[in-house]
C-alpha cells in the first residue's frame, strides 16, 4: 500500500502536464489543420515568414500559389500558412 502512495505525486504531475501542455497543443494543431484544409482561392493569408498575400491557386500536392503583389506569385507549402486574414465566401451553385 505504501508503494502506491509513492506514485500518487508522479501520477498527479503527469495529469497536470497533460491538461496544461499536451492537450492544448493537440487542440491548436487540429485547429491549424482545419484552417489549412479550408483554404480557397481569394483568401488573404499570412505565412510563417511574415509574407501577406492572396491565394491565387490551391494545388492538390500540399501547396498553394500566393500572389504577394500584382504579377508576383510564389508557391507555398500549405502547412506554413500561419493565419487567414480575410476569408472569401464560396461561390453560389447555380
Amino acid at each position: 500500500m505504501e508503494a502506491f502512495g509513492q506514485f500518487i505525486p508522479l501520477i498527479l504531475i503527469f495529469a497536470i502536464m497533460y491538461f496544461l501542455l499536451i492537450r492544448p497543443q493537440q487542440k491548436k494543431l487540429k485547429e491549424h489543420q482545419q484552417m489549412v484544409e479550408a483554404l480557397r482561392r481569394g483568401d488573404q493569408v499570412v505565412t510563417q515568414g511574415g509574407l501577406i498575400g492572396k491565394v491565387s491557386k490551391v494545388k492538390e500536392d500540399n501547396e498553394i500559389e500566393v500572389e504577394l503583389a500584382e504579377g508576383v506569385r510564389v508557391r507555398v507549402v500549405k502547412s506554413t500558412i500561419a493565419q487567414v486574414l480575410n476569408k472569401t465566401e464560396p461561390a453560389e451553385a447555380k
